[in-house]
């Protein structure tokens, strides 16, 4: 089992982007986060079977710590 952190992305025309922070490339959207999220399951199942087929190591997200900084700006 592999864990992997995803961003969801708000689009300025609609929909959301979503990318995969340890899996360079995989980046997917979806018209709304429900979609987006599936979308993002699928890529990463094709990122990681196309890992698999090239003999490649699989990058796992589960050490990736993730915090939010709010700054205030003048």
């Amino acid at each position: 089992m592999y864990t992997y952190k995803i961003h969801l992305h708000k689009g300025v025309e609609g929909g959301y982007r979503v990318i995969v922070p340890a899996l360079p490339g995989c980046i997917t959207q979806g018209d709304d986060v429900d979609e987006a999220i599936a979308m993002a399951k699928e890529a990463i199942e094709l990122y990681i079977e196309e890992l698999k087929e090239r003999g490649e190591p699989i990058p796992d997200g589960s050490n990736t710590l993730e915090y939010s900084l709010n700054l205030v700006t003048e």
